[in-house]
């Protein structure tokens, strides 16, 4: 297997070797005060079990299934939000990126920049996050093969970055479904890239409620456990303290006060792989 690390930030490191990275936050900034508050208990965590935790929180929510769903606050305002998380808590933020001129001032605030799965094979904006010189995250689109991310590991160290994540989040399966095939980490790590998990993405029923995805959180313990003891090389989660009440993506997320139990137990499961 090819080896594989990434410089996420100066502190933290992803990959062959390196602790299991958490990626986590709810799934856009719904406000201030609430993005606020999921961060610093976050935060509290991070530091508690010594975890490399990166804050992950969108600013706008630009595939959403209907045109009246909530989307988020914007690049101006959510990136305001996602500097004074970075000032409150001192975690590393990412945020999804969905057109080219969004990557410049994304950024100038967040340490990660995000490709969403469905603008995987995006050239344009592949080039654009990029040339930044930031890490970047790419999902893998839902109707892609593992082995075609070769493309974007490709795309990447033509604009000379190799800082580069790939995250498996499902593959569609039949109508409103989506079904995750753990060969997917070893095969994208065979690209020579830490491969990340999502656990809560991988649940969701894409259009599933009518006009708004639906999903099923119970499912997001087996899938994390299954994706550590795969070897995965980080989980990504989205948390909420109400997940019933989110404005976006709330029966795919993990409620914030169970967050820390599935920690810990996929860290165990990490720990008894390694050994």
């Amino acid at each position: 297997m090819t080896s594989r690390m990434v410089q996420v930030t100066d502190a933290i490191r992803c990959g062959e070797g390196a602790p299991l990275l958490w990626i986590a936050g709810p799934c856009v900034i719904e406000s201030a005060d609430i993005t606020l508050q999921i961060a610093e208990t976050l935060a509290e965590l991070a530091k508690a079990l010594k975890l490399p935790l990166v804050f992950k929180a969108s600013f706008d929510k630009a595939n959403r299934s209907s045109g009246k769903s909530f989307r988020g606050p914007g690049l101006e305002a959510g990136m305001k939000v996602l500097a004074e998380v970075k000032k409150r808590t001192g975690l590393p933020v990412l945020t999804d990126v969905h057109e080219t001129w969004q990557a410049a001032p994304v950024a100038e605030v967040c340490d990660v920049l995000q490709v969403p799965a469905f603008l995987a094979r995006q050239t344009d904006l592949i080039f654009a996050v990029g040339k930044t010189g930031k890490a970047v995250n790419v999902k893998k689109g839902q109707f892609m093969a593992p082995w075609d991310m070769k493309q974007v590991v490709s795309k990447m160290v033509e604009v000379g970055n190799r800082r580069l994540l790939l995250t498996e989040r499902g593959a569609t399966f039949g109508y409103n479904n989506l079904v995750s095939d753990m060969r997917s980490i070893p095969l994208m790590q065979d690209l020579g890239c830490p491969v990340i998990f999502d656990a809560t993405h991988s649940v969701q029923m894409p259009g599933g409620a009518g006009d708004k995805s639906g999903g099923d959180r119970r499912m997001i313990p087996y899938l994390a456990r299954a994706a550590t003891a795969a070897g995965c090389d980080g989980l990504f989660m989205e948390v909420h303290p109400r997940p019933d009440e989110a404005l976006s993506d709330g029966p795919n997320m993990v409620v914030l006060d169970e967050f820390p139990r599935l920690v810990e137990c996929c860290l165990r499961i990490r720990e008894a792989i390694r050994q």
